[in-house]
């Protein structure tokens, strides 16, 4: 069983950075793409980035282009996401998810493990 364990969220002000790491269990995390989620209140679950298990494909959503950066360092097996520039409608529920195969997906459910989330508020 593939185990995710988000952590760095936080409360932080407009404009301000977080830093979000997901560790993964498992000897195969090299094999998988991995994606970062959110959610906020009342809303459903959407893409923030993708990447590939080599680290060599690399997506973003729109809202966030320019401002995050999704990295992975497969010795740790870990994936991180900068997230610079932060602005109140990034406030939500932060989740990452693992798939089994090497290239990652918008699809949240392409994604077989995802962890539990770590909450991200933004002040204005």
């Amino acid at each position: 069983q593939v185990q995710l364990v988000e952590s760095g969220g936080g409360l932080v002000q407009a404009g301000g950075s977080l830093r979000l790491s997901c560790v993964t269990s498992g000897r195969t995390f090299r094999n998988y793409a991995m994606g970062w989620f959110r959610q906020a209140p009342g809303k459903e679950r959407e893409f923030v980035a993708g990447i590939s298990s080599s680290g060599g494909d690399i997506s973003y959503a729109d809202s966030v282009k320019g401002r995050f950066t999704i990295s992975r360092d497969n010795a740790k097996s870990t994936v991180y996401l900068q997230m610079n520039s932060l602005k109140p409608e990034d406030t939500a529920v932060y989740s990452c998810a693992a798939r089994t195969v090497g290239y990652s997906s918008r699809y949240s459910g392409n994604y077989a493990y995802w962890g539990q989330g770590t909450q991200v508020t933004v002040s204005s």
